[in-house]
């Protein structure tokens, strides 16, 4: 750890309190050290430092003049230990939570204590007067490096999209390219109140490395497509094996057979397989678009997740993205193997894939996760936005009550922490310190009858003033 020049740090001090047995005190060490560094200083610079006298020892001209250069020096080393020390204690002063001010205290990456005096003793210290504290965003659904692609090819046919504009931009990528777009979309979800992302994605050391950089959370998928050879594959398994996370716990890998219209069978239960043998869990797109249900009637005579059960996929270890054209009797089964869905509405309507069937899904209680989805089908990775638009999407139909805020705020938090195994989600002692601190002067959260409303159907980004994740300030305004 750096610190302070203990030569300057006692000169300082002798001169502050004009008295070398009061200096050795404060600093905790002997009174012989003090003069004996008092003397070496004087020696080497060539000047007296310091005029001693019965009533105490004054700095000299020169001395003063010393400490001028000094306090500068000493300020410096300040600023590198403030940056770089690693802080196991934050304090959030003055706070709202649960409508009430409060102090929260948060050590190394967790919350210790809601309901601290003020002069708790911390490493570092936020006053957030003004602020509310909310439950960070767990984005479920993601391809971050897509960034690249954000309003490259809007308005248009879905298979037209993929065919005539997706994949060949993708294919021209290569793993600066990713490095560059994982970059943008973490600076962006950080900036909009999320800490974590499921990603499906390639090159994947690319945006390893970024969320590293980041100070976020991460799960990463190793991707599964039925044209990979067995070389390309054995070398996924391989990466997971001898995969150690730079983050020391931030960021997990998961097992991510794209699709069953780019998988096969054998290619889906040996990915299911592996991620069993090797505690990893399963990310996949499930029932995205009709078309993909009606291929799936055709090839294999059951719809996409009776296919999935029969083969043995389904369990309590699977993410399944989208969900939209699931029927009664499949809600059922992805509720009895203990799936969880993350819901992308904002892609969803995009790309004319069809309304989410809240109606059923809520029934199922099946937990439900919020997903953005990547830039090419939504345009931003903006969890607040997509709560929002979950929310009215689920009234669309007629029903004003279906998913109040409360609910759509714990599918976007707290069930996506849980489907990925993350202990964190709430504002809660014991819980992993992923958080945002909400503005409360911002326009938008005027006046505040009820502050979940506020956040969900009022608010935008503009209103995120920090981040916390895993106990650190990753992003403020």
């Amino acid at each position: 750890m750096i610190t302070e020049d203990n030569r300057l740090r006692i000169i300082k001090t002798v001169a502050t309190l004009r008295n070398f047995t009061a200096a050795a005190k404060e600093l905790g060490i002997t009174q012989p050290a003090v003069s004996q560094c008092i003397a070496e200083m004087e020696k080497a610079l060539d000047i007296k430092l310091f005029e001693r006298s019965r009533i105490g020892v004054f700095p000299t001209a020169e001395c003063e003049k010393f400490l001028t250069h000094a306090e500068n020096i000493l300020s410096e080393y300040k600023k590198i230990e403030l940056d770089f020390k690693k802080k196991d204690s934050l304090l959030i002063k003055n706070v709202l939570h649960n409508s009430v001010k409060t102090n929260i205290l948060i050590e190394k990456n967790r919350f210790k204590a809601i309901g601290v005096p003020d002069d708790t003793p911390c490493d570092e210290c936020i006053e957030a007067d003004g602020l509310a504290i909310l439950p960070s965003f767990f984005n479920t659904h993601t391809h971050a490096a897509m960034s690249l692609l954000r309003g490259y090819a809007d308005d248009m046919e879905l298979q037209k999209w993929l065919t005539g504009y997706i994949w060949p931009f993708e294919d021209k990528l290569g793993a600066e390219d990713i490095r560059r777009g994982s970059e943008i979309a973490i600076r962006e979800m950080a900036a909009t109140g999320t800490t974590c992302f499921n990603d499906m994605y390639f090159e994947i050391e690319q945006t390893i490395a970024e969320i590293a950089r980041s100070g976020m959370r991460g799960a990463i998928g190793i991707t599964a497509m039925e044209y990979h050879s067995e070389a390309v594959t054995e070398a996924k398994r391989a990466f997971v094996r001898n995969f150690t996370d730079p983050t020391g716990g931030r960021i997990q890998l998961l097992m991510a057979p794209h699709a069953i219209y780019t998988v096969g069978e054998e290619k889906l239960k040996e990915s299911a397989a592996f991620a069993r043998d090797n505690g990893l869990k399963i990310h996949i797109h499930v029932s995205e678009t009709l078309k993909e249900v009606e291929d799936c009637l055709q090839k294999h005579g059951k719809r996409p997740v009776e296919y999935l059960d029969s083969i043995g996929f389904l369990g309590s270890d699977v993410i399944a993205a989208h969900c939209v054209h699931v029927n009664e009797r499949e809600w059922d089964i992805l509720a009895r193997r203990g799936v969880s869905i993350a819901h992308c509405p904002c892609s969803n309507m995009k790309l004319a894939s069809g309304r989410f069937p809240y109606e059923l899904a809520i029934k199922s209680g099946c937990r439900i996760t919020i997903g953005t989805d990547g830039m090419s089908s939504n345009n931003n990775l903006d969890m607040r936005e997509e709560m929002k638009f979950a929310a009215l999407l689920a009234k669309v139909n007629g029903d004003p009550v279906l998913l109040n805020a409360p609910q759509v705020l714990s599918w976007a938090s707290v069930n996506g922490a849980e489907a990925l195994g993350i202990d964190a989600g709430v504002i809660a002692e014991g819980k992993l310190a992923d958080c945002i601190l909400v503005d409360l002067s911002n326009p938008k959260m005027q006046p505040c009858h009820n502050l979940i409303s506020n956040w969900v159907y009022s608010a935008d980004s503009s209103c995120v003033a920090k981040v916390i994740c895993d106990g650190r300030v990753i992003y403020e305004k």
